[in-house]
């Protein structure tokens, strides 16, 4: 008898978690902001003048528990630095949400933006507020999906 089937027969043959008993439900995720830097984003030669670390950690201060901030070297999208991409929570992405591209976030007014959606939940949830609509930038399939070459 597998382990599975030992914890069904103590569970008294009912199916815990996922629907057709496969196992305990995944926790949500929650909306993930990843900010594109360690390239031409967030250096100082491409952009002089702006705080790209402070911007970088009132980012994340601001989003708080509400979800995850990251920075990954590089999102292989320069023409359109800094980038960052707001992915929707698991909730966000049932409710048809997509991750969202967003270009030239230079100022501070973007970043608190940005902490402002993801606070209201984000895409497929939220619209993005203020102006955020205006930095949405359309990558091609082979950097969405994260493809070589």
């Amino acid at each position: 008898m597998s382990r599975r089937e030992r914890e069904r027969e103590r569970a008294g043959g009912k199916a815990e978690g996922k629907a057709g008993g496969r196992g305990p439900a995944s926790p949500a995720s929650p909306v993930t902001v990843t900010v594109c830097r360690g390239c031409c984003c967030g250096t100082q030669e491409k952009h002089p003048g702006v705080d790209h670390a402070g911007q970088y950690e009132r980012l994340r201060t601001a989003v708080g528990d509400t979800g995850r901030v990251r920075a990954v070297k590089c999102l292989d999208t320069c023409a359109h630095s800094n980038v960052v991409v707001v992915g929707p929570s698991s909730e966000g992405r049932a409710a048809g949400g997509r991750p969202v591209w967003l270009g030239w976030v230079l100022a501070d007014d973007m970043i608190e933006e940005i902490a402002e959606w993801v606070r209201a939940g984000g895409p497929g949830l939220a619209d993005p507020p203020g102006m955020l609509d205006l930095q949405q930038i359309a990558v091609s399939r082979r950097v969405s999906a994260g493809l070589p070459g």
